[in-house]
């Protein structure tokens, strides 16, 4: 497509959502130009300023003047959209956007949709169930000739969406929750969430809509299944923790969770990025910069451990280096719950780089393993499956993923798999 029809398809909306991170760009960076400026200051015994990270007399009237423009002319060109925008029809008028666009959404919101979602930026994703490729409107859902009362739930990962469950292998396109459904039966649905927001906010949300939907669907729903992938299972655990503790009604359908390629105990690349913010913090020079990054979204950084709950990151500050303090979260009681945990080397290679996993999550964080007893789940040996010469993204599409979920929540009798 064209760029000049790329750019046809774009929303008043979307214009709106460009200039709000535009303006917040530009004031980062000048906030990052003024706090550099200012630890050259205070090399040179020139401090002028009480105020930290803020410089005084003429470089300060400048830096401010700066900001005062910025945020005034952000202002003003929001309102303008804004009545663009009221006047334009609703977003259901729109044409429909490509799968590309989704997806840069999604990535967006993984990487700051906390902070999307904070300055209420349009770019921030709303959590919806979704069928069909539409969200729910519990005013008007699915017929009933087109539903059961067996429900299958795909929760995506960190930076998708739920039309990433469409994958690729070998050649072939692959849609993992339409396969799994034909397979056991179910009706689809899927979550779609902003990936940047804690992943305990996501879990009651989530919770919320559950109860929500055992309400509204057309027809009585006997059970639910959940196939979670990556920081989805996180997000599926913190929803069941959160229902048991409020005494909701719809955990009693819940028959199975199977969790694909999930941190349950953190992820080695957000512990990295934690270690950069340290660095970056040690000298006044690079200290300006340890801004950029810490505008990783509160989701990327509850992986450093796996927090699926409030405790574990309230009163806290998430770019401080700490030890895992987590709560003890174990799975759901009553539920089957069933993990994949994908690496990408052989089964013939050697352990450790077994262990190493699938690129995102070693294996033993997928597997539930904690060297401390309180924190390790425990899923049942004939409950764990490990996938060989497989990455994280490639959970998706794999065949012999699909055979082995299918053949874990069909009637059958569970058996432990190698592939």
């Amino acid at each position: 497509m064209s760029l000049l029809n790329e750019i046809k398809l774009l929303r008043v909306a979307d214009l709106r959502g460009i200039a709000q991170l535009a303006t917040r760009a530009v004031a980062g960076v000048t906030s990052v130009a003024e706090g550099l400026h200012l630890a050259v200051l205070n090399s040179m015994g020139l401090r002028g300023t009480t105020a930290p990270e803020r410089t005084s007399g003429l470089t300060g009237l400048v830096y401010r003047s700066v900001h005062g423009v910025t945020q005034a002319t952000g202002k003003s060109i929001d309102l303008v959209l804004a009545g663009l925008q009221a006047g334009s029809g609703s977003a259901a008028d729109s044409p429909r956007h490509s799968l590309e666009r989704e997806a840069v959404l999604a990535a967006l919101n993984g990487v700051i949709g906390d902070q999307l979602a904070a300055s209420k930026n349009v770019f921030a994703i709303p959590m919806s169930l979704r069928y069909q490729g539409e969200a729910l409107n519990w005013q008007a859902l699915p017929s009933v000739p087109a539903t059961s009362g067996k429900l299958l739930i795909m929760v995506h990962g960190l930076c998708m969406n739920d039309l990433q469950c469409h994958a690729r292998h070998r050649g072939l396109a692959i849609e993992q929750g339409a396969e799994l459904a034909a397979a056991l039966g179910c009706t689809p649905l899927y979550l779609r969430y902003n990936s940047g927001l804690h992943v305990s906010l996501n879990g009651r949300e989530l919770s919320a809509q559950l109860e929500q939907l055992l309400a509204h669907w057309p027809v009585k729903i006997d059970e639910i299944s959940i196939v979670a992938h990556s920081m989805g299972g996180l997000v599926a655990r913190s929803a069941c923790h959160y229902a048991r503790r409020e005494a909701l009604r719809w955990p009693g359908c819940l028959k199975s969770i199977v969790f694909l390629g999930t941190p349950h105990h953190g992820a080695p690349l957000e512990r990295a990025g934690n270690w950069v913010d340290v660095l970056l913090g040690s000298t006044s020079y690079t200290r300006p910069f340890a801004a950029l990054g810490q505008l990783r979204s509160s989701g990327i950084t509850d992986l450093r451990y796996g927090f699926v709950v409030d405790e574990d990151w309230q009163d806290r500050d998430r770019f401080r280096k700490t030890t895992d303090q987590r709560q003890s979260v174990p799975l759901p009681a009553g539920v089957a719950c069933y993990t994949v945990a994908a690496t990408r080397a052989t089964q013939r290679s050697v352990m450790a780089d077994r262990l190493l996993g699938d690129g995102l999550v070693p294996l033993h964080s997928a597997l539930g393993y904690h060297d401390e007893a309180g924190l390790t789940l425990a899923f049942a040996p004939a409950r764990q499956c490990i996938v060989y010469s497989t990455n994280h993204l490639e959970l998706l599409g794999s065949s012999a993923v699909t055979r082995q979920i299918v053949q874990w929540l069909a009637p059958a009798t569970p058996k432990r798999v190698r592939v």
